[in-house]
């Protein structure tokens, strides 16, 4: 019995095979172009489908079989095939798309090892889209990481603090791991060219990988010499981003950081460091919310008020570019505690 797929979306992924060591497998897979045909298990798909599930025909257009990367409802399994239409490897999952952090395995026409695929939301071979960016900037303790962290879970943005990324790198041996380690043991800014290339990076990234695009840039930047390298990697025409600054007067930071230094166990959460760390704030990144301002790129959020109000106030400055579906959702357990509308567990703390 022939069954029918309409109306399906249109399959807009591109998917990555590397990793099996056969040129006429490894490569660039984009959405099939196949005419609706009747499959082995009678379904009859969309274009761009094949069994109901999205397919994918090879970039270079060699393959002997079309689709070459698709779903067997007979086998329950991924499967994809080598240039002259004989499958090479499977993967016996029932995943709605190509899986991409499971392991496949090698059928007859395969060789060892089995490859990886990478899921990309857009043409790979194209350039990346542009992202949507929003610099938050306030001092120690102003909210900034709590504030992206509700935006990050509820109202679908990307939080990227440019510390973590910084540790990560480090961690993870990159090109730059010795410098940063050298700079950051040492007390020092890491070069703005590391600094904001890495940021780049990192977004692109993100948006090849997840389809996000609107990205919270947590204290960033710092100063003025890091916006000038800014415009230098993402061009002097590229619009300047939109700033977040949260002002709150230096005794509710004081207050808040020593409140919390009784959970996090940070060094720097004394008053000593309080003190050094706000100054530098003022010294050094002051001027660029004083540039943001003058160019009517800046809203200032008062973040003395409670979590609600404040978390209000950020939700309508981000809400022209915030997915409307992702606005609508309930608040989670997490993002009510970091709210204040319900208690932490007695380990955990803001």
């Amino acid at each position: 019995m022939m069954v029918e797929t309409n109306e399906l979306p249109p399959n807009t992924f591109y998917v990555e095979v590397s990793g099996s060591g056969l040129p006429e497998v490894d490569g660039l897979f984009v959405p099939s172009t196949a005419p609706p045909a009747e499959s082995e298990s009678g379904t009859v798909s969309s274009v761009g489908y094949w069994n109901g599930r999205m397919a994918w025909d090879r970039a270079d257009g060699k393959s002997a079989r079309s689709p070459a990367l698709s779903y067997s409802n007979s086998y329950k399994s991924w499967r994809i095939c080598r240039l002259d239409g004989h499958l090479a490897y499977d993967a016996t999952y029932d995943d709605q798309m190509p899986p991409t952090d499971k392991e496949w395995h090698v059928y007859k026409k395969g060789v060892a090892p089995a490859p990886k695929a990478t899921l990309h939301y857009f043409d790979p071979r194209l350039p990346c889209p542009e992202p949507n960016v929003v610099f938050v900037i306030g001092g120690p303790g102003s909210g900034k990481g709590t504030m992206c962290e509700l935006a990050e879970s509820q109202l679908g943005w990307t939080h990227l603090s440019v510390g973590a990324l910084l540790r990560a790198e480090c961690q993870a041996g990159g090109p730059n791991a010795a410098i940063i380690e050298e700079f950051t043991t040492a007390g020092k800014l890491v070069p703005n060219e590391i600094t904001v290339t890495l940021i780049r990076d990192t977004m692109e990234t993100i948006t090849r990988m997840t389809g996000r695009r609107n990205f919270l840039l947590d204290g960033f930047p710092r100063s003025l010499e890091n916006l000038d390298r800014w415009y230098e990697v993402f061009g002097r025409v590229a619009e300047l981003p939109r700033m977040l600054y949260f002002e709150c007067p230096y005794a509710v930071l004081e207050k808040r950081i020593l409140g919390r230094a009784k959970y996090t166990g940070r060094s720097d959460d004394n008053v000593e460091s309080i003190k050094l760390r706000f100054d530098t704030f003022k010294a050094e990144t002051l001027a660029t919310v004083d540039l943001f301002k003058s160019k009517d790129k800046c809203a200032e959020i008062d973040t003395s008020q409670d979590r609600q109000a404040v978390y209000a106030l950020v939700s309508s400055q981000l809400a022209d570019y915030t997915d409307e579906t992702f606005a609508a959702r309930p608040l989670t357990e997490r993002a009510e505690m970091l709210l204040g509308l319900r208690p932490f567990p007695k380990e955990e703390k803001a």
